[in-house]
């Protein structure tokens, strides 16, 4: 899994490179817009998204060329929320993926402008691809402009920032990151599958299954903020604490925490068996989810 995992990587961050390189080259002034977007994007990411949509796609033997686009549009978007998450105005951390978070190493103005030029970019990156048919771009563009704006991730974030301090029940606090982190992975799974005949039988299972994954992937995100550290995290650990965020420890307790996480990759995996892909991968990564250490 770890080497697919390192293909995966390889693959979306040498598409990114030549994607950035190629806009970067267009540009007309000497501002340093390029060298921050490279700086908040090119970094020691996990490329977890991206790899759901390749491992998707290789399942239902569409040419990983042609998801190439969408999964470098999905890392464009999810690398931009870590930006503004950043920002002093949300999260104020200073470090990310263990360096410093982007209006540290450069100002906070152009932080703000690099987070809206990474959303920008991630669309016209998967507009301008002729590889795939302009009815499947079309659906993919619909997938990642629900998953990413007020319905899907931002709205998550909204109701984020408006539990700190509150003790919330746990339906909300579900739904909370069903929006905040699933909404992504979900899509990434869609948008792996759309070009395959097979995409409209089985988008709904693709839909139970990133929801499940993205819940337990935050509910490890909740522990490992508490039980690891910042070295290993490549950002600020306790930071949940700090903020007197809403978590799953915080309302279940850790044991009970836990064992939420592992129900819910269990049923992920029974998901995964009920669709027939065949990937070997994605169940092993489903398993990593719980297993990670950052």
């Amino acid at each position: 899994m770890q080497t697919q995992l390192l293909e995966y990587q390889n693959r979306v961050n040498q598409a990114l490179q030549q994607h950035l390189q190629f806009f970067a080259a267009k540009q007309r002034t000497t501002d340093p817009l390029f060298s921050a977007i490279e700086y908040a994007t090119l970094n020691q990411g996990k490329r977890l998204r991206p790899a759901l949509i390749y491992a998707v796609a290789k399942a239902l033997n569409t040419p990983l060329k042609q998801v190439d686009s969408a999964a470098c549009a999905m890392e464009l978007i999810h690398s931009y929320s870590l930006v503004h998450d950043d920002l002093p105005a949300m999260d104020n951390d200073e470090l990310r993926r263990g360096m410093p978070t982007c209006h540290i190493k450069f100002d906070e103005a152009t932080a703000i402008l690099v987070g809206d030029a990474q959303q920008t970019l991630a669309f016209q990156i998967l507009v301008e691809d002729k590889l795939i048919k302009p009815i499947d771009i079309l659906e993919m563009l619909s997938l990642l402009t629900q998953a990413s704006g007020p319905l899907g991730m931002i709205g998550g974030q909204v109701q984020d920032i408006q539990s700190e301090s509150k003790t919330i029940p746990l339906s909300e606090l579900k739904m909370l990151h069903t929006l905040k982190t699933g909404a992504l992975i979900q899509c990434s799974l869609l948008m792996g599958a759309v070009q395959h005949p097979s995409y409209p039988k089985i988008k709904p299972g693709l839909v139970k299954l990133g929801e499940l994954i993205g819940l337990a992937f935050q509910v490890q995100d909740d522990i490992l903020d508490i039980e690891s550290d910042t070295e290993t995290l490549g950002k600020p650990q306790g930071s949940d604490i700090e903020l007197n965020k809403s978590t799953y420890p915080k309302l279940l307790g850790m044991e009970e925490a836990k064992q939420y996480r592992d129900k819910l990759i269990s049923q992920a995996l029974i998901e995964i068996e009920a669709l027939n892909i065949n990937s070997d991968f994605l169940v092993s990564l489903v398993h990593y989810i719980a297993e990670r250490k950052h």
